[in-house]
């Protein structure tokens, strides 16, 4: 037992010799700690698994370093099937201790073979699965699942009760008895488990009752006296007369003689005949609650299918649509096509390339879109320009500002280089008493050629403007 405070081992004295700290309490702790863990262990011996848990738990509560009752814990929890709360003690319990942890090696054991924790994996899921089809009051897939749970973990003590309490419900305490003897053979001592066993009993018992005064009915029927060191057993209602008994005697004899072939053979064929049926009954069953389950999963399936299609046509839809990325690109590799077929017609090249806005441009994600856009434009964008910027020019002089403005924005948009183009398009701008942005295309100008003739007049513009 080493000191809280400094770590150093304690001697039996109540305080520390190393630091001078109180330890009294601190031992004390300690040593209760310890109890309950001797406790948890000696009920874990005899299969108090649930006592156990309870003991260890209150040990961890005293001394969350306790390392040999958190990996008991975790073994307890094993035990019982509880396979991912057990790798939760046993982690917590590698990290407090990284060496010479027995905790490391039943991680390992259960990490080490892939198969077992598909298992475990499988044994989760399908007890949720049957949690909820409980849930839903699908009681026949609720066993169904529970079953397929057993199968693969047949220690789950939490899937044979809720098994149990599922053959309660539907009022077969035999089944429900077999299960908890399972549960208890497990956990002998477990409250839940004890409380349905009381109440199969009971009613068990109430079965037992009923056959046993049945029994005594008949046993009523007759009449019991000792004649010597013999006991007499008669009908009640037959006389004590000698003759008559004989006659009647004679008479049950050849009745019994004739009833023992028919009751003794019919009965026997009857029950083979039933017992057959019911095994097909039962077989069939299973069979159609599987074709159930495996209908309902198909049908999420188809489902999610469904709205998968529908969600590859709307993004189908987006590139084959008139705004669509296809649209852009056929209008680039057109424009491409075009050029090289005749250099000199860059009025069908420009056509095409108007096709491209600059939303539709920044939306394309290919790179070799980009590098074959930039690079046309490297070779064409000049004689582009040139083209828009007589057009605009043409507008400009017969005062049809907003085809000048169109044409002169295409033209600076190809060449941007085109100063002319940018200083004309202010112009078009301010005469179509579009001040902001006649003021903003006069500042491109002032920033793209500074010193110049045009960067000085675009400025008496932008004050003339500010001015008004």
């Amino acid at each position: 037992m080493n000191c809280y405070n400094c770590g150093c081992r304690l001697s039996e004295k109540d305080f520390c010799t190393s630091c001078g700290v109180d330890v009294s309490l601190y031992k004390k702790i300690l040593s209760i700690s310890n109890l309950y863990y001797n406790d948890g262990l000696e009920r874990a011996n005899v299969r108090d698994l649930s006592g156990a848990i309870i003991s260890l738990k209150q040990s961890l509560k005293l001394n969350k370093n306790h390392i040999e009752a958190r990996n008991l814990l975790g073994l307890v929890y094993y035990e019982m099937g509880e396979v991912v709360s057990a790798l939760s003690e046993w982690v917590i319990s590698a990290n407090l201790r990284p060496s010479k942890n027995i905790a490391n090696d039943y991680i390992q054991m259960v990490q080490s073979n892939p198969a077992r924790l598909e298992t475990i994996n499988q044994t989760i899921k399908k007890y949720n699965q049957s949690l909820n089809y409980c849930y839903q009051d699908s009681l026949d897939l609720a066993v169904i699942q529970l079953k397929k749970v057993l199968s693969l973990n047949s220690k789950f003590v939490r899937a044979h009760q809720l098994l149990a309490l599922l053959y309660i419900q539907c009022e077969d305490w035999e089944r429900a008895k077999v299960e908890l003897n399972k549960c208890m053979a497990i956990d002998k001592n477990n409250t839940t488990t004890l409380r349905y066993m009381k109440e199969v009993r009971a009613m068990l018992t109430v079965d037992e009752n009923v056959k046993g005064q049945t029994k005594s009915a008949k046993k009523d029927e007759v009449i019991r006296y000792q004649s010597g060191n013999e006991t007499i057993i008669q009908p009640a209602h037959v006389k004590d007369t000698k003759g008559v008994s004989s006659l009647l005697n004679i008479g049950i004899g050849v009745v019994i003689g004739i009833a023992i072939g028919y009751f003794l053979i019919v009965p026997a064929q009857v029950k083979t005949a039933n017992t057959e049926v019911q095994n097909e009954l039962t077989t069939v069953r299973n069979e159609l609650d599987l074709k159930t389950v495996t209908i309902e999963e198909l049908n999420q399936r188809v489902t999610q299918l469904q709205e998968d299609n529908v969600a590859l046509h709307d993004e189908l839809a987006v590139y084959e649509g008139n705004d669509g990325a296809m649209d852009v690109v056929d209008a680039l590799l057109a424009a491409t096509q075009l050029y090289m077929n005749n250099p000199e017609d860059i009025t069908a090249v420009s056509e095409q390339l108007d096709k491209i806005s600059v939303e539709a441009y920044e939306e394309i994600s290919s790179q070799a879109f980009k590098d074959l856009y930039t690079e046309l434009m490297n070779i064409v964008g000049p004689q582009v320009a040139q083209e828009y910027y007589k057009a605009g020019m043409e507008a400009y002089q017969h005062e049809m500002y907003e085809e000048a403005i169109e044409s002169l924005s295409k033209a600076v948009e190809a060449d941007v280089a085109d100063g002319e183009a940018l200083y004309n398009l202010g112009h078009a701008y301010r005469k179509n008493e579009e001040y902001d942005k006649a003021a903003e295309t006069y500042k491109r100008v002032i920033e793209l050629f500074p010193g110049t003739e045009k960067a000085r007049r675009s400025q008496s513009y932008i004050d003339e403007m500010n001015a008004q």
